[in-house]
C-alpha cells in the first residue's frame, strides 16, 4: 500500500519542495510533482535558479520521452499526463483534489502550506486517504523550525 505523508505548515511552499526534491533526489530517488499551470512554472524557475552545486535535473511532463527517462523529477499538472512513466517511486501532490492513480506510487508526500484554503484543502485530501484506508504520517514543519 502507498505511504502517505503529509507536510505541514511550510512558510514558502515551493522553496520546501525546492529542498525536498534536492535531497529525494541525492538519495536516488525519481519523483513526480503535480501542481495547477503557475504553480509548475514557478516551481520550474526555482528549479533551474538553484546553485550550479544545487541543480536538479528536471523537465516537464510534455518533454521528449528521453529526456523524461532521464530526468529524475517531472513536473506534471496531472497524472493521467504520464501514466507511461517509469517514475514510481514518490509522487509529490500540490494540487488541490487527490490525484487519480497516486497508488501507482511507493509514497506519497502532500505538502501544506500556512494559507488557510491549502489547509482545508489538505484536510479534504486527509479524509479521503484515511476512507481509503491509508494511513497518514504527519510531519510539522513548523516544529522542525523552531529551536531552543
Amino acid at each position: 500500500m502507498t505511504d502517505i505523508a503529509f507536510h505541514f505548515n511550510a512558510p514558502d511552499k515551493l522553496a520546501y519542495v525546492c529542498r525536498l526534491l534536492r535531497k529525494a533526489v541525492h538519495a536516488g530517488a525519481k519523483l513526480v510533482v503535480q501542481a495547477d499551470p503557475a504553480a509548475l512554472q514557478a516551481l520550474d524557475t526555482q528549479l533551474w535558479a538553484l546553485s550550479v552545486t544545487e541543480f536538479l535535473p528536471h523537465c516537464l511532463w510534455n518533454a521528449p520521452a528521453e529526456q523524461l527517462a532521464a530526468s529524475p523529477v517531472v513536473l506534471v499538472q496531472n497524472l493521467s499526463e504520464v501514466q507511461n512513466l517509469p517514475h514510481r517511486q514518490v509522487f509529490v501532490n500540490l494540487s488541490d483534489e487527490v490525484s487519480s492513480g497516486f497508488d501507482a506510487f511507493e509514497r506519497v508526500i502532500e505538502v501544506v502550506s500556512l494559507d488557510e484554503a491549502d489547509r482545508q484543502n489538505a484536510r479534504r485530501r486527509w479524509k479521503h486517504y484515511t476512507d481509503q484506508g491509508y494511513a497518514i504520517t504527519r510531519h510539522d514543519l513548523k516544529l522542525k523550525d523552531t529551536s531552543p
